[in-house]
């Protein structure tokens, strides 16, 4: 059955919280300490299947199990399917490693010339605050850093990594990501902004985040001066289904596009959660909605543990074909492959184009007709009376070569 969307509602409430103050609620600090981390907090509110009791038994020494209370009020507690709860719910297929998985799937530790910081590409770098998020999405390319449940022991060397970028000139942009670089205080957050601003050479300030979809009351007035403050900081958020495009994501949204922070969004392609044209599109219309731009679709990295996920690339190319011409360009996401062992993003696209030779190009449009660029100009000789001024305001007609 297609998936419909909703254009005129937002979810928003506390749902099961309707007991706490709105005061309580609306605090980050008071949903990160009443976070769901265990099979009784969770069999308090919902019937766990058994592949879910057995991957949360698991977790500890995967991926460590935490949920809002605000994100888990958008899991359908009566739907084993939900799009939500699959994301942040352990099963027992995080247990299952196939052979071509890989604990650091994209070579991250042997681009790295300082700990947590990563160096892939030749003018920017990835800078890893914390091993630390709001909730852990069991799909996570760097399960084997964040929470610490596999005793990586990650410790990231502030200082170490902004003398690396200090001496560095080639650096011009700054990715920060982790973990979630939005859990760290406003005065540690600010403090690390305004050591980049200091570098003359960064030209660009990145944050990667998915607080504002796990939590987002972090998105305070305070922090948005912070951004004000050192700006601009570019924003990419992490929305996969338009379910978690609620009324509070959305004002969290306003607050920060507000602050003069530019939004894009990156999604996973993920099995059962957003592998369908029409979840796909109704998420990237929410998005724009939302003022934010939808930016990759990434196709899951081959992290240890995550199969069940996996979602047939020829699936995500006809996603992209659907959206194509069937809606604004803006909504349209790059869809990407990271390449295992660290190559870097490479673009997979629908093949429209069927040849291309010295005098033309052969293509498609979205809806598959067939059309010709030419590549070269082919001079016509066509009679064309031009008038000359001449001497005393006098025109000549002559005809053009």
């Amino acid at each position: 059955m297609p998936y419909t969307e909703d254009r005129a509602v937002w979810f928003e409430g506390q749902g099961l919280w309707q007991h706490i103050p709105a005061s309580d609620w609306q605090s980050w600090t008071w949903q990160l300490k009443n976070r769901l981390t265990n099979v009784a907090q969770l069999e308090q509110h919902m019937t766990l299947t058994p592949e879910e009791k057995a991957g949360c038994y698991f977790a500890d020494k995967k991926l460590s199990l935490a949920i809002t209370p605000y994100f888990f009020n958008l899991i359908d507690r009566n739907d084993p399917e939900c799009p939500i709860r699959k994301q942040v719910i352990p099963r027992s297929g995080e247990m299952q490693i196939s052979a071509e998985e890989q604990l650091d799937s994209l070579g991250e530790d042997e681009h790295s010339p300082v700990p947590g910081l990563v160096h892939r590409y030749p003018d920017r770098v990835l800078f890893l605050v914390t091993d630390r998020c709001a909730a852990y999405c069991r799909y996570c390319t760097r399960s084997r850093l964040v929470s610490n449940a596999q005793d990586y022991n990650f410790h990231p060397e502030y200082e170490q990594a902004l003398r690396y970028i200090e001496s560095h000139p080639e650096v011009r942009d700054v990715l920060l990501s982790g973990g979630d670089p939005l859990l760290l205080s406003d005065k540690k957050l600010e403090h690390l902004l305004a050591r980049l601003r200091a570098i003359k050479h960064v030209e660009f300030i990145r944050i990667g985040s998915r607080i504002p979809v796990f939590l987002p009351q972090r998105i305070t007035p305070e922090l948005c001066e912070i951004f004000k403050k050192y700006g601009p900081i570019w924003m990419s958020i992490h929305v996969n289904h338009p379910k978690e495009a609620t009324q509070e994501l959305k004002d969290a949204c306003e607050r920060l596009s507000f602050a003069g922070v530019p939004l894009g969004n990156q999604s996973v392609l993920l099995k059962g959660v957003n592998d369908d044209a029409d979840v796909m599109k109704a998420l990237v219309h929410r998005l724009l909605r939302m003022r934010v731009r939808p930016y990759y679709l990434y196709q899951m990295d081959l992290i240890t543990g995550g199969a069940h996920f996996k979602v047939d690339v020829r699936k995500g190319i006809e996603i992209i074909r659907a959206l194509r011409g069937h809606t604004t360009g803006y909504a349209v996401p790059q869809y990407v492959i990271d390449a295992p062992g660290g190559g870097g993003k490479v673009p997979v696209n629908p093949d429209y184009v069927e040849k291309i030779t010295d005098d033309e190009v052969i293509f498609r449009n979205y809806e598959g007709q067939r059309f010709s660029y030419p590549l070269k100009s082919t001079p016509v000789e066509v009679e064309t009376p031009v008038e000359l001024p001449v001497a005393g305001g006098e025109s000549a007609r002559v005809a053009s070569p």
